[in-house]
């Protein structure tokens, strides 16, 4: 086997890896995604209906996503890769159910597509999401839920700073059936201790 790694299967650098606000233009680029990476969504994802794989279901998607956001509910993003000289929608990550009053907190969720799994992009795409969270949007706590079994995402997790604090039965309507999902956080202070220099918006321009 030879010992020189093609481009695409090379890991990327963190520059090379932005989050952008999702948008309507967005829609045809997400509609394949989400049919070429069927499979693999549906099991980490509730039931969809067909309209969801279409251009047209994934446009009612970034519309309902972006009027939560400006209603202060969440932050619909979308994973963007730079390579040789272009970039592209690689994915989606979404900081969504934020509560504040005394909990000031979010819900974190992400994924990307198969052919680019694996080389550190869903990595640096949370890495990049937390001076948001943390900075531009004020929260206290992130969490993230993964179902129980799914080592790579918790892997992400931890690399990124996240703590488990426990397993939850029966937590989320998953693939078709309520699964187990192992709860993972992050707060400011640990954040903060770990990030050096000032928070920014973590956000790239389109």
């Amino acid at each position: 086997m030879s010992s020189m790694t093609s481009t695409a299967q090379r890991p990327v650098a963190a520059a090379q890896v932005s989050l952008r606000l999702l948008a309507l233009e967005d829609a045809p680029v997400l509609a394949r995604l989400e049919h070429e990476n069927r499979e693999e969504l549906l099991v980490g994802a509730p039931l969809r209906e067909e309209e969801w794989f279409t251009a047209a279901g994934q446009r009612s998607m970034i519309e309902q996503s972006l009027a939560d956001g400006e209603e202060g509910r969440g932050v619909p993003l979308a994973i963007w890769l730079a390579q040789d000289g272009a970039e592209r929608l690689v994915g989606r990550l979404s900081l969504s159910g934020i509560v504040r009053g005394a909990a000031q907190s979010a819900s974190l969720g992400y994924w990307v597509g198969r052919e680019v799994a694996g080389r550190g992009i869903a990595t640096h795409a949370v890495r990049a999401s937390l001076p948001l969270a943390f900075g531009a949007l004020g929260l206290h706590r992130l969490q993230a839920e993964v179902q129980d079994g799914n080592a790579a995402s918790e892997r992400i997790l931890t690399r990124c700073g996240f703590q488990e604090i426990g397993l939850a039965p029966a937590y989320l309507h998953l693939g078709g059936r309520w699964v187990d999902c192992r709860l993972f956080q992050l707060v400011d202070a640990g954040w903060r201790e770990g990030t050096p220099g000032p928070a920014a918006a973590g956000l790239s321009p389109r």
